[in-house]
């Protein structure tokens, strides 16, 4: 009584292909990640920036951004804020570094007395890395 080797009894047939559809998922999952990671940006508000002839690049690393938009709304690294919340968290980050660099961006149109008060908070917190950002004459 021999037994018979039916082809349901493949375990100790080699496996000769590889199914590669998991190595795909996960690629695509990196590619999705690299992409989204690549193109992000420093969020910001966009102002219609005042133009200036020269201007010096003040992007550096820990760079903290006030905004102020065109109806005088006050923006921290792009999330509103109000001028006691901003004094708030910038006294924050004094306290963790008190050496950082600070922008202000105010839209053309804003009223002159929102920036006023933005930069004599700055003074009374006694920061003095503060740049005011312009854009060029050719910039539309």
């Amino acid at each position: 009584m021999a037994s018979r080797v039916t082809p349901d009894d493949d375990d100790d047939i080699a496996v000769d292909s590889i199914n590669i559809t998991p190595l795909v998922d996960v690629l695509m999952v990196v590619l999705v990640m690299f992409i989204l990671t690549a193109t992000a940006q420093v969020a910001g508000i966009q102002v219609d920036l005042p133009k200036a002839s020269t201007s010096v690049s003040l992007s550096q690393p820990k760079t903290k951004a006030i905004s102020i938009n065109d109806s005088g709304q006050v923006f921290l690294d792009a999330y509103p804020v109000t001028i006691t919340e901003l004094e708030d968290r910038l006294r924050t980050e004094k306290a963790l570094n008190p050496d950082f660099p600070l922008i202000v961006r105010g839209d053309a149109a804003v009223q002159y007395q929102k920036v006023v008060e933005v930069l004599d908070l700055l003074r009374q917190l006694e920061l003095s890395k503060v740049g005011l950002v312009t854009g060029k004459p050719g910039q539309g």
